[in-house]
């Protein structure tokens, strides 16, 4: 017969230390190991990134130096850039001219994009096909007429042509969004209709709600091509430096510091810091609208 004290299970044997370090390790390493596509592009896409910070709080002779470590910091670069222009004049014009097209771009594409994905009409799949081949069509074939209307109209030299088309007509943003509206089922809105709503009410109150990851994705689009835009602005705004966004303001001040490389990094740095906290802000709104984009349609 067994005893009370033989029965008993017997405590876990304890793992040695050599063993734990090695198990790890090993874990570490297959980590690594599955993300090693991601590690290796994080690391291309933040090494630029990197290397505009480094060299913006270098001395001078440094910058133009093959060093990549700065030996002394110099964080007053960032604000004699300030000094050396009008920087945040132009910020404040970058902003007006980003925020305001994209509120526009919005406000246009929705109502087009519940048009086509939600409502049937004669006519509808035509639009659609030309919504695509405008989205298609580079900029540089309607400059010329565009252009000359806004001189007739004695609006160049401010931001109205910028910012006006994106109220009337954005593709970009149609097409995206439409896709997008595409993958939300229409039970939702017909019973939405069923308990009284009209099609705007039921886009407002219903699809627009359900919509936000979409809407959130092109906002971004829409935001970082007019914060980062060269051309629409040399073209309209060249004549009058009050009205200059910074992605003007930037070639102009890098030519006025050819030589100063730390004033151009650092001037570089604090354009591209909006953009970057915006995107770790909304990432998630924007992965998930990119996700689903395109899945249906």
């Amino acid at each position: 017969m067994t005893t009370l004290s033989e029965a008993a299970p017997r405590p876990p044997a304890s793992i040695p230390p050599r063993v734990r370090v090695k198990r790890n390790w090993n874990r570490k390493l297959f980590w690594i190991a599955n993300h090693a596509l991601g590690i290796a592009l994080a690391v291309i896409f933040a090494a630029p990134v990197v290397f505009v910070v480094l060299t913006a709080v270098m001395k001078s002779d440094q910058a133009m130096s093959s060093s990549l470590w700065p030996t002394e910091w110099h964080f007053e670069n960032f604000v004699k850039v300030f000094q050396d222009a009008p920087l945040l004049r132009y910020f404040g014009n970058s902003l007006l001219y980003s925020s305001l097209a994209t509120v526009g771009a919005l406000l246009s594409a929705i109502p087009a994009a519940y048009a086509l994905s939600k409502l049937r009409w004669r006519g509808q799949n035509l639009f659609f096909m030309l919504t695509v081949v405008a989205m298609m069509l580079p900029p540089q074939v309607t400059i010329v007429p565009l252009y000359d209307l806004w001189v007739r109209l004695g609006l160049t030299g401010t931001l109205v042509p910028l910012i006006v088309p994106y109220f009337l007509f954005d593709a970009f943003s149609i097409f995206l969004l439409r896709q997008f509206f595409v993958t939300i089922p229409k039970d939702y809105i017909e019973a939405a209709k069923i308990d009284g709503c009209n099609e705007f009410q039921a886009m407002v109150k219903v699809l627009v709600p359900m919509a936000k990851p979409g809407i959130a994705a092109t906002a971004m689009f829409c935001f970082l091509f007019t914060w980062n835009d060269y051309f629409g602005p040399l073209l309209y705004t060249g004549e009058n430096r009050d009205n200059w966004p910074l992605s003007l303001a930037i070639a102009s001040f890098r030519g006025m510091h050819h030589v100063e490389w730390n004033l151009t990094m650092a001037a570089t740095a604090l354009i591209m810091a909006p953009v970057i906290i915006l995107f770790i802000f909304a990432q998630k709104s924007f992965v998930k609208g990119i996700t689903f984009t395109g899945v249906k349609g």
